[in-house]
């Protein structure tokens, strides 16, 4: 409860911080710009959304403005559970919402070098094998399937899983199966969180952290045919 009331704390700080709080960013803040306006989650997330120094905040400079959205919207309603982001947000209307998520969706800062990989050959195979061709027997898809085959995400709303924190790419994975975190029903991603053993969300963190992030990296199209079926329909982003 303490380290909660702390967050929160910081939380609504950061929320009401004057922008010349901002000045370490690497742009001077003009008030009443959305630059300014959202220094409370850059202050976490980094200059213009590229990914907190921490390994765990994610980079959300150039998702599909319609995935940041239904994000802002789940925090907000609780159907994901981070109660720093739900506090900063409880009072936002949607249509907010919409701008904070177009404003990130244009940024486009580049992409830091990733950490060299530490994966063993059989753990960096093991990853590949379950991001590019999925295990049928399991009914698990690959994640190129809806993600796209260069991991870029898909518009209007799959995001793209290169350039994330392995911290962040793991702790996701246990917050569906965990139930901490939700999409509409059916809940695809839970349900593959689950199908997934520990070590093979762990070869996947890793692998996904460590690749070198292409520089015209960006969503792809909507997709012509169906994403694949899981649990009954398709996945929701």
């Amino acid at each position: 409860m303490v380290h909660w009331k702390r967050a929160t704390l910081m939380a609504v700080l950061l929320a009401l911080a004057h922008p010349l709080a901002a000045w370490s960013q690497s742009t001077a803040l003009r008030a009443g710009t959305m630059q300014a306006r959202l220094v409370a989650c850059t202050q976490c997330h980094g200059d213009e959304g590229r990914a907190g120094p921490d390994g765990y905040y994610p980079r959300i400079a150039g998702k599909p403005a319609d995935y940041l959205f239904n994000q802002l919207i789940a925090f907000r309603d609780g159907e994901r559970s981070y109660r720093p982001m739900t506090h900063l947000l409880t009072f936002l209307s949607d249509d907010y919402l919409k701008e904070m998520a177009a404003w990130f969706a244009d940024q486009h800062p580049p992409y830091p070098d990733p950490a060299p990989s530490r994966q063993s050959a059989s753990d960096r195979e093991r990853a590949r094998a379950l991001i590019f061709d999925g295990d049928v027997g399991r009914e698990i898809p690959a994640c190129a399937s809806c993600h796209g085959q260069d991991l870029g995400g898909r518009l209007p709303a799959i995001p793209g899983l290169l350039g994330l924190p392995h911290d962040y790419i793991g702790s996701q994975f246990g917050a569906w199966a965990n139930g901490l975190r939700r999409s509409l029903a059916p809940d695809c991603m839970a349900v593959l969180a689950k199908r997934l053993a520990p070590e093979e969300v762990s070869a996947i963190a890793a692998w996904l952290s460590s690749q070198r992030v292409p520089v015209d990296y960006r969503p792809g199209a909507r997709p012509a045919e169906p994403l694949p079926m899981v649990c009954g329909s398709h996945p929701e982003p």
